[in-house]
C-alpha cells in the first residue's frame, strides 16, 4: 500500500538537490562579469551572468559632443552586446551543471529563479 512513498521520497530528495544546485548556479552567475562596448570603446557596459547591468562607462569626449542621439545608440548597442555575452556565458555554465544534457524547461526555470525574491 505504501510502496509508492519510496519513489516520492527519492524524487523530493532529487528536487532538493537540484534546488541547491540552482542556488549555487545563481550565486556563480552573479559573480561572472561580461562587457559590451560600442563606438570604438567610447561606451562600455558591464553586466553579470544574471543579465543585470552593473555599470556604464562613457568617454568624456562623447559627453562633450552633445550628440544625444549618438550616445543613445551607442548605449543601446553596448548594452545589447553585454547582455548577449551574459546569456551565452550563463548557457555555458548551465551546460556544465547539467553535464551537457538538454533538460526541457531548465533554462526558463533557472531564468525565473531569483534567490533574492
Amino acid at each position: 500500500m505504501f510502496k509508492g512513498l519510496g519513489n516520492i521520497a527519492g524524487m523530493m530528495k532529487q528536487f532538493s538537490e537540484m534546488q541547491g544546485r540552482m542556488q549555487e548556479m545563481q550565486e556563480k552567475l552573479g559573480k561572472l562579469r561580461f562587457e559590451g562596448s560600442a563606438g570604438g570603446g567610447m561606451v562600455n557596459v558591464e553586466a553579470n551572468g544574471q543579465q543585470k547591468i552593473l555599470s556604464y562607462k562613457i568617454d568624456q569626449t562623447l559627453l562633450d559632443s552633445d550628440d544625444k542621439e549618438m550616445l543613445e545608440d551607442l548605449l543601446t548597442a553596448a548594452t545589447n552586446q553585454a547582455l548577449e555575452k551574459a546569456r551565452e556565458g550563463a548557457a555555458e555554465e548551465m551546460a556544465q551543471l547539467t553535464g551537457g544534457m538538454n533538460i526541457p524547461g531548465l533554462d526558463e526555470a533557472l531564468a525565473k529563479f531569483n534567490p533574492n525574491a
